[in-house]
């Protein structure tokens, strides 16, 4: 009889143990969001941790969102979208003699060219 008492209460401790875990992992699967936006030194990672608390409570239905919105933002290229970089006027001003003389070294290959041409 004591046998049969003993499992009732390690079953019951089993029991326990496992809620207990299943809970502890859902709470930490809820942060890996915010710990990767945190790693990331993103911009929106406290909105990224209300989310995750917020989608413990929709049984995780938007976890793989905030996944992605996290490991969207590095912090050495930004959100990966690159603007065109403006040319300092100095710089922009040598380029455009050289494309004029390239264009003359052309228009002159050309005249030449057609009086070659005509020659013939």
């Amino acid at each position: 009889m004591t046998w049969v008492l003993f499992y009732d209460y390690f079953s019951l401790f089993l029991l326990f143990f496992i809620f207990l875990s299943l809970f502890y992992a859902m709470i930490a699967l809820a942060n890996i969001p915010y710990d990767i936006a945190k790693k990331r030194n993103h911009p929106h990672q406290d909105s990224i941790l209300i989310a995750g608390w917020f989608s413990l409570f929709t049984l995780h239905s938007m976890w793989a969102f905030l996944w992605v919105w996290s490991t969207l933002y590095r912090e050495d290229r930004g959100w990966g979208f690159q603007t065109a970089k403006s040319i300092p006027q100095g710089e922009a001003n040598v380029l455009k003699e050289q494309i004029a003389q390239l264009q003359s070294r052309i228009d002159a290959f050309e005249s030449t060219e057609t009086t070659m041409r005509g020659k013939k």
